[in-house]
């Protein structure tokens, strides 16, 4: 029987694996840390490494001795890089792709097997939902058809990592680019858009944007509680 390892971090991610695996052939593990990873490699031969959300660079023996995938959300070489969900969003998308590529060195250079629309509707924590839904899509594709790979063509387009510091909420935006910036950071793990008031720093989520009218969830937390 075939060998397959989904590495994933967060409960979420396991939740899925344990209910999407067994509707696909093949034997299926899950880790989520490197050593964990090794462990498992250290007794397995796997026909594919998936790789849905994954916090630690893959070093050069694995990638080298086993076909490891990884799934970006842009249509590459356009939007390499980190954080791409929120830099498309920043920059007026309402679509994109879900790409999924063979992970190598460079950072979302390896060449694509597939791509799959994904629309950019509602908070992250929607968007992202539908991402791993399209991500187990793909991975059932893999296994039924193994895919050949294309180069990336285009020029590339670098997005940069977002850092927690730049969730503060610009005083200079439109209402509805206030809503993106908002919804682009409303999920959990992440620093939600925030302004800072007196001895407080407001936080805001569940944003709704309908009729030029914008509403939100406010957070009041102590600055020394941060």
């Amino acid at each position: 029987m075939m060998e397959y390892i989904v590495a994933a971090v967060g409960k979420w991610n396991r939740e899925l694996f344990e209910h999407e695996s067994k509707l696909i052939p093949g034997k299926w593990k899950f880790v989520d840390s490197p050593e964990s990873l090794d462990l498992v490699l250290a007794d397995s031969n796997p026909r594919y490494i998936f790789f849905p959300h994954w916090r630690w660079i893959v070093p050069p023996r694995i990638l080298n001795q086993y076909e490891c995938i990884c799934f970006h959300m842009t249509d590459v070489p356009y939007g390499r890089g980190g954080s791409p969900l929120q830099n498309l969003i920043i920059r007026g998308h309402k679509e994109t792709v879900l790409t999924a590529l063979r992970m190598e060195k460079g950072l979302d250079t390896g060449p694509v097997y597939m791509k799959l629309p994904l629309d950019l509707k509602g908070s992250a924590e929607e968007i992202y939902t539908r991402t791993s839904a399209l991500t187990w899509k793909m991975i059932s594709e893999f296994v039924t058809n193994e895919p050949k790979e294309t180069p990336q063509e285009g020029e590339p387009v670098i997005f940069k990592r977002r850092k927690p510091e730049e969730s503060e909420l610009p005083e200079t935006l439109e209402l509805e680019k206030i809503y993106d910036f908002i919804r682009m950071l409303d999920a959990d793990g992440y620093p939600n858009a925030h302004i800072n008031f007196g001895k407080y720093q407001l936080k805001f989520n569940q944003a709704k944007y309908f009729d030029g009218k914008l509403s939100a969830n406010v957070d009041f937390i102590l600055k020394e509680e941060l």
